[in-house]
C-alpha cells in the first residue's frame, strides 16, 4: 500500500472540504442545525455534506476499506480489514456558534491499528498529519511533543460529555486537581485540535471520557508520530473505541495518569 500516494490524496480531499466548511460558516443557516439525541448534541447540514464529499473520494483511494464515520452518511462496516474512520467536522458546536475551532479529521487503520492520520485545522488552514513509520508534520513542517517534564510546568486541555454525566463530580474533581498543579486548563471544543496541539507543543497533555473513535483515531496516532504517549485511564491502549484518553509528553503522562486514577 502506497501510505504516501494516499496521504496525499486525503490532503488534497481535506484542503477542498476545509475551503466549503468555511464558506459556509460565513453563509451559514442557523434554521438548519439539527439535535443528535441531545438538545447539547450538535449537527448540520454541513457535517453531512462534508462527510459525504470525504467519502466520494476515500472509497478511490482505497476501494477496500470500510468505513467508521460520525454522521453515518455512509454504510459502517468496522470488520473490514481496511477503515476509514471519519469526523468530517470536529467542533460542530463552535462552527454552529461562529467560534474559530473546529477540524477535520480522517485516520486510516488497518485491523484497528492506525496507518495514516490527517487533522486539517479549518480556519488556520494548518494539516496535521502522519502515515505509519514516518514523522508527525504540521503542514510541511515536521513537529514534535514539547519537552515539558513536569505537571507545575504544563498547559493541559480537557473536553466535557454531551450525555454519561453520572461520572461529572468525580471528572470535576479531576479538573480540580490539575487547577491545583498546572499551569492551567483549557477547553477548546474540539478532541481532534486538542491532539494537534499536543502533538505540536502547543499544549503538554489531554484527557476527556465520552470519547468517539472519529474524534482520537486520526489525533492520536499523530500525536504518537510526534513522539507523545497515549493511553486510556487505566494506562493500556483501549482509547480509540474504549471512551476515554490521556496523552502527553513522555515525562508527563506518567504524572497526568496518577491524578486520574486517584478518581476514576
Amino acid at each position: 500500500m502506497d501510505l504516501k500516494r494516499i496521504q496525499h490524496g486525503v490532503i488534497s480531499i481535506s484542503t477542498e472540504v476545509a475551503a466549503f466548511i468555511q464558506y459556509e460558516c460565513e453563509n451559514f443557516d442557523r434554521s438548519r442545525i439539527e439535535e443528535k439525541g441531545s438538545f447539547n448534541n450538535l449537527v448540520s447540514y454541513v457535517d453531512k455534506e462534508a462527510e459525504k464529499k470525504i467519502v466520494s473520494v476515500l472509497q478511490t483511494l482505497v476501494p477496500e476499506a470500510g468505513f467508521i464515520t460520525e454522521e453515518g452518511t455512509v454504510e459502517q462496516s468496522k470488520a473490514h480489514e481496511y477503515n476509514w474512520i471519519i469526523d468530517p467536522l470536529d467542533g460542530t458546536t463552535n462552527f454552529l456558534h461562529g467560534l474559530p475551532i473546529y477540524a477535520i479529521s480522517i485516520a486510516l487503520v488497518k485491523n484497528n491499528k492506525p496507518l495514516l492520520g490527517v487533522v486539517y485545522e479549518v480556519t488556520r488552514k494548518e494539516c496535521f498529519h502522519a502515515i505509519e513509520n514516518g514523522p508527525a508534520y504540521c503542514n510541511d513542517k515536521i513537529i514534535k511533543v514539547s519537552a515539558i517534564t513536569s505537571l507545575s510546568e504544563s498547559l493541559l486541555a480537557t473536553g466535557f460529555p454531551y450525555y454519561h454525566f453520572d461520572k461529572r463530580d468525580v471528572y470535576l474533581n479531576i479538573i480540580k486537581d490539575y487547577l491545583e498543579k498546572t499551569h492551567g486548563i483549557r477547553r477548546l471544543g474540539s478532541a481532534a485540535i486538542d491532539l494537534a496541539y499536543v502533538a505540536c507543543g502547543r499544549l503538554d497533555g489531554f484527557f476527556e471520557y465520552n470519547l468517539n473513535a472519529w474524534d482520537v483515531a486520526a489525533g492520536a496516532f499523530i500525536v504518537q508520530q510526534a513522539g507523545g504517549v497515549v493511553t486510556d485511564f487505566k494506562g493500556g491502549n483501549n482509547f480509540m473505541f474504549g471512551g476515554e484518553l490521556c496523552c502527553a509528553t513522555s515525562q508527563l503522562h506518567a504524572e497526568m495518569l496518577q491524578v486520574i486514577q486517584q478518581h476514576w
